[in-house]
């Protein structure tokens, strides 16, 4: 039964807008009997906003094919209503769903932001820049935030500068979660791509001393070139790095690099609170 109306319904919509009445049916036999969105597919595009933000879980189960072909009647529209929902507000539907018992698992979720970065002409770095600055302000910030945001830099590297605000906004309600941020690019190695190791070292300066982890989370010789090219930024971080249960857990290569490696450093002695207004003066820029 489900074929053959899905196939009458291809029929019946590929060169005319569904009428309201099918339209109404159709939502009525999915809801009632058939439980398969897919039937729905060939309305999306005469769907409104509300009624297909509803949806969207389900949608996420289905094939990958499947989930390109809904995505496309989306943003397709109709002649007379328009795209149901816009680029953005895909992306954004996307990071709203809760993966959950009974609805779409962590990797269709996934899968589906990583859908839209394929589609590089549609889902452009202004789409993209939107999507995160709205994203932004969500309370609780979607669980695959970060992961996008990562995801947006290395599609449009020159969307470095609006990621950095983005981050710096989220500084005084989500330290932590900025500072998984920069750390996990630290594991990407963000040194090794230059259009976005200024952006960062600028994320790092903006969030001191938070920051100071992630700082000695780096390389020995990205650590050394830092201390070299900011002498500036010297002294509060090998404060911060001379707490004893901090120098406990760095290796020899850190304190040698801060001067720690011989017994406390002289230039160390100001407490970590003490130095924390020096760090702007190192204009990580």
């Amino acid at each position: 039964m489900f074929h053959e109306a899905h196939y009458v319904l291809q029929i019946l919509t590929q060169e005319v807008a569904p009428s309201s009445d099918l339209i109404a049916t159709v939502k009525h036999l999915y809801e009632t009997k058939l439980k398969d969105v897919s039937i729905l597919i060939p309305l999306l595009s005469s769907l409104t906003k509300d009624e297909v933000l509803p949806i969207f879980p389900p949608l996420l189960n289905l094939s990958p094919e499947k989930f390109q072909l809904a995505l496309g009647h989306i943003l397709q529209g109709s002649a007379h209503t328009g795209p149901a929902l816009t680029p953005a507000e895909v992306l954004i539907a996307i990071h709203e769903v809760v993966p959950e018992k009974g609805g779409p698992p962590l990797k269709k979720i996934t899968d589906a932001c990583s859908a839209c970065f394929e589609q590089r002409t549609v889902f452009t770095q202004q789409v993209l820049a939107k999507a995160l600055g709205q994203m932004v302000d969500r309370t609780p910030l979607p669980l695959l935030f970060m992961r996008t945001v990562i995801q947006a830099i290395d599609a449009f590297p020159t969307l470095v500068d609006v990621v950095m605000e983005i981050l710096s906004k989220l500084v005084n309600r989500q330290v932590d979660f900025v500072m998984e941020i920069l750390s996990k690019l630290v594991s990407r190695q963000i040194w090794r791509l230059p259009k976005l190791w200024p952006g960062f070292l600028k994320c790092v300066s903006q969030t001191q001393p938070h920051s100071f982890p992630v700082l000695l989370e780096l390389p020995m010789p990205q650590l050394e070139s830092i201390m070299k090219k900011f002498p500036d930024l010297r002294p509060s971080l090998t404060a911060y790095a001379n707490q004893p249960t901090i120098r406990a857990s760095l290796p020899n290569s850190a304190l040698s690099v801060l001067g720690l490696e011989n017994g406390q450093d002289s230039r160390s002695q100001m407490h970590p609170s003490d130095a924390a207004s020096s760090i702007h003066a190192a204009a990580l820029t």
